[in-house]
């Protein structure tokens, strides 16, 4: 059967259903050190350990398989274990002298199913490894594709798209972001709590037509049903986690519960301004579920959440500079922000199932946030030469002023928004051949008042905006004859709604071409939208998406799969896009749109007698109706016009494997190119142009001591675009930020786990887990940059931009536990 594509062509992966699993480990003697030889075995499937005493056998899955352990000189061990498909756990054991071993252990993880093309992410990874905000997030900067130069925030962009081009799904529901925040520091934590995570997936573009309406990327999160009591607690210098989860005695309702509090102080205050910044973050979460028979299912998940920034800068010493002529910045506080982000999420979903195979959902969630900025900052500087001279009193002070001036910055910010969503979902499946499809509307009501500016005075001389035309300043030689304005201003005042219709539909088939398997989806969405409000006055705008995807499993030796994908992507306006850099709502901006082309190849494969998997993909976008932005640390400011195109094209590649026996790891290349041309000015790099990233996540533990392991989270990018001064036209300044070079190592010793239950009388008995660790952010201090402090010099007439820099070298313990 031939079928045509005009414009779309694509891939879609699939799940491979595997009813094996795997179980691997270390055998260790009551010494810690590692036993060759052992013997494992279950039924007709047996192994041994090697010299280092590590081993991997397959078992059977979603069966209760007892493992026996026996070795000559040690008494043997039986435990008893059920796995899911294509389930990998990892089971170290201390084999004993005197004492046969008889146990059980119960594995409560569902691992989900590989669907080829998506990223899948083993929670516990998240929660082991190191970052200063660590997290989901903090996993996702290390794949390829993905680029962040702020460790102290949650957001990242996707080749080549920006922080609100990305989606997030927690169960199936669609979770948002505050909509004020401007710089890193102000975030604390991210929606997701990684302690009730079983499942994420991840998806760097070219994504299936069920999920919704942005350009680069999907998060699809889902959160764990508890089969029992447990409890565990995470604390550390940044903050400390809590989560209860139970379930009832015939499993018909299960709840779990987080509690996070994050204090960012201890970052902060490892920069290179003086400060009294206390900024503290705390959120409660709650997943209930109740399922009173086998075609009913009915959940609650409920967020609240409150972010409190306060911060009273004071002093501020910047050297920069060459060797030759090194120069310092001295800058003296007066004032203070005070900023505050509450946010309320409640969502509720029902499943129907009729048969098994076909199902029915309804999903009604209700997102609210009230935001507040207020700061008024007088900063007074000197910018001077710093004596070098080795040897001298004043060696590393400033010797000689070469410019002083004053930077006096005023916000009161409101915003009060509130978001509501009602839809239906549905799936059907007859023999090879799925139908998934969707309707949706959304309600978006946001209240906002914008108020901020500000006054720049440089050598006694009020600097005028550079986005208008003054009359020539010859002061003091000739009187000033224009207005006397603020160097930035922006007030206005905007009561919006926007009402959203969305729906989607979508089929996929597994199917056959002589021994090879195909696996085809094509879908589409559709989005029709109005903005109307106090004083505005929108049209109806209305958007098709198509999409198809295409994927092929050869029937050869080795393990590959290919895959294409091909659609087009439309991202239908959010409030900020609307607003431009005046504050003034446009009700008329379109949505953008954007061509994926993907061509990606999966190579699964043996080294070492470990598997490892190769995934490379290849990518180009084609952009049309682009609205461009400024970026300044991670605030987006929107020309609320779509006069622009752009385009996007890389590489990525990531190699995971078992680098070390028993743990997983990986190393991630990315190349990317995206630029775009504004008015048909020609091209010149996006914000957003990071051209080459690498990133490694590596774990490993200490041969004879497997308790004791290291996990390093290593990403280094190439410098953005940005740092030039405000309000400044990009085709005039096309500066870059320095390279970000970032390394986190933590250290982790486990005193018990489910993998070494301790005898009956031990202390350590009645822990799960139990582990304390050591961890060192930005390891080699590397000073990373995120924005410039543009300051002038009145001798040489010249602008000279100050690096801000990020945080230090910081220490930190950590403690986990779980009953």
């Amino acid at each position: 059967m031939k079928t045509k594509f005009t414009l779309f062509a694509l891939l879609f992966t699939v799940c491979f259903f595997a009813q094996t699993a795997r179980v691997k480990g270390i055998v260790l003697d009551e010494n810690n050190q590692a036993v060759e030889n052992v013997n494992i075995s279950f039924q007709n499937n047996k192994t041994s350990t090697n010299a280092s005493g590590f081993y991997i056998l397959t078992i059977p899955s979603n069966v209760n398989s007892n493992l026996k352990f026996s070795h000559i000189s040690l008494k043997s061990a039986v435990i008893s274990l059920e796995l899911k498909s294509n389930e990998d756990y990892e089971f170290n054991i201390i084999l004993k002298n005197n004492v046969e071993q008889i146990g059980e252990v119960v594995i409560t993880n569902n691992n989900r199913k590989r669907v080829e093309g998506i990223t899948s992410i083993s929670p516990k990874a998240v929660r082991l490894i190191p970052g200063a905000n660590a997290g989901v997030e903090n996993i996702l900067k290390t794949l390829p594709g993905v680029y962040s130069n702020n460790e102290l925030s949650t957001q990242y962009a996707v080749r080549g798209g920006n922080y609100d081009e990305n989606l997030v799904y927690v169960n199936e529901i669609e979770v948002y972001r505050p909509f004020l925040v401007r710089s890193g520091q102000q975030e604390g934590l991210s929606f997701t709590n990684t302690d009730m995570v079983q499942n994420i997936d991840f998806s760097a573009g070219g994504f299936q037509a069920k999920y919704g309406d942005k350009l680069s990327s999907v998060l699809d999160i889902t959160y764990r049903r508890p089969s029992k009591f447990g409890a565990s607690l995470e604390a550390s210098f940044l903050g400390a986690n809590l989560a209860i989860e139970s379930a009832s005695k015939n499993q018909k309702w299960t709840a779990i519960t987080g509690v996070r509090y994050r204090n960012n102080s201890l970052l902060v205050k490892s920069q290179e301004t003086e400060t009294n910044f206390f900024p503290r973050f705390i959120d409660v979460q709650s997943y209930v579920t109740f399922t009173p028979n086998t075609k009913w299912q009915f959940s609650f998940l409920g967020n609240a959440s409150q972010n409190k920034y306060d911060y009273t800068p004071l002093t501020r010493q910047t050297n920069f500079g060459t060797i030759d002529e090194p120069i310092a910045l001295l800058v003296v506080y007066e004032g203070q922000e005070k900023d505050q982000y509450n946010t309320l999420f409640g969502a509720f979903k029902t499943t129907y199932t009729i048969n098994e195979n076909l199902n029915l959902k309804f999903i009604a969630s209700t997102y609210h946030t009230t935001e507040q900025e207020y700061f008024d900052i007088l900063a007074q500087y000197k910018l001077g030469e710093v004596d070098s001279s080795l040897g001298s009193e004043n060696f590393g002070g400033v010797k000689f002023t070469r410019a002083i001036g004053s930077q006096l910055t005023h916000a009161r910010n409101d915003l009060d928004a509130l978001i509501v969503n009602t839809e239906v979902k549905g799936f059907y499946k007859k023999n090879e051949d799925q139908i998934e499809w969707g309707l949706k509307y959304t309600r978006e009501s946001i209240r906002d008042r914008l108020v901020e500016w500000e006054v720049i005075d440089s050598a006694g001389f009020s600097l005028n905006p550079p986005v208008i035309e003054f009359p020539k300043n010859e002061q003091p030689y000739a009187p000033y004859v224009g207005p006397l304005v603020a160097y930035q201003n922006a007030q206005a005042k905007n009561y919006v709604t926007i009402n959203r219709f969305s729906g989607y539909a979508q089929w996929n088939r597994r199917s056959k071409w002589g021994n090879h398997d195909i696996f085809t989806n094509i879908g589409a969405r559709a989005q029709e939208w109005k903005v109307s409000g106090e004083n505005i006055f929108g049209n109806s705008q209305l958007v098709i998406s198509p999409r198809v995807q295409f994927a092929i499993k050869p029937d050869w030796d080795v393990d590959m799969l290919f895959r294409v994908s091909n659609g087009l992507y439309y991202q239908p306006p959010f409030y900020r896009e609307l607003r431009n850099i005046d504050g003034k709502v446009l009700p008329n901006v379109k949505a953008q749109q954007s061509i994926h082309y993907v061509i990606g190849n999966d190579y699964s494969f043996k080294m070492w007698k470990r598997p490892f998997k190769l995934v490379s993909e290849i990518y180009y976008k084609s952009l049309t109706d682009v609205n461009p932005y400024t970026l300044d640390n991670v605030r987006i400011r929107y020309q609320a016009a779509n006069n622009a195109k752009a385009y996007v094209q890389g590489v990525d590649l990531r190699l995971n494997g078992e680098f070390v026996p028993g743990t997983e790891s990986w190393f991630s290349f990315g190349y990317l190119q995206t630029e775009e041309n504004i008015d048909n000015k020609g091209y010149i790099s996006r914000p957003t142009d990071q051209r080459l990233k690498f990133g490694i996540l590596f774990q490993d533990y200490v041969p004879n001591i497997p308790t004791f392991k290291m996990y390093l989270n290593l990403v280094y990018n190439t410098g953005l675009p940005g740092g030039s001064p405000s309000f400044a036209d990009p085709y005039d300044y096309q500066l870059r930020l320095r390279d970000y070079r970032r390394a986190d190592l933590g250290f982790s010793y486990v005193f018990t786990d489910r993998a070494r239950a301790k005898e009956e009388g031990n202390w350590l008995k009645k822990f799960k887990d139990l582990s304390l660790g050591l961890e060192i952010f930005n390891l080699f201090n590397n000073q990373n940059t995120i924005t410039n402090t543009w300051v002038r010099d009145v001798y040489t007439k010249t602008q000279y931009g100050v690096p801000n820099y990020l945080t230090n070298r910081v220490f930190s313990l950590k403690l986990n536990v779980k009953l």
